[in-house]
């Protein structure tokens, strides 16, 4: 199963799309914690919308 996701970053404001085959919420806590990346210039990602798949393409 796969998880194509929305963030949304009120302090950039800027979204952000991504999918993931892991727990969404664990994603989304790497999203949020110190790492490199688009994701890691704002600490207030939330996810705005999901949608699970059965396969990845």
């Amino acid at each position: 199963m796969f998880h194509v996701y929305i963030l949304f970053s009120r302090s950039q404001d800027k979204y952000y799309v991504g999918y993931t085959s892991m727990v969404l919420e664990e994603r989304l806590r790497r999203h949020l914690s110190t790492h490199k990346g688009f994701t890691a210039r704002a600490k207030d990602w939330a996810i705005v919308y999901s949608e699970l798949f059965d396969q990845k393409s």
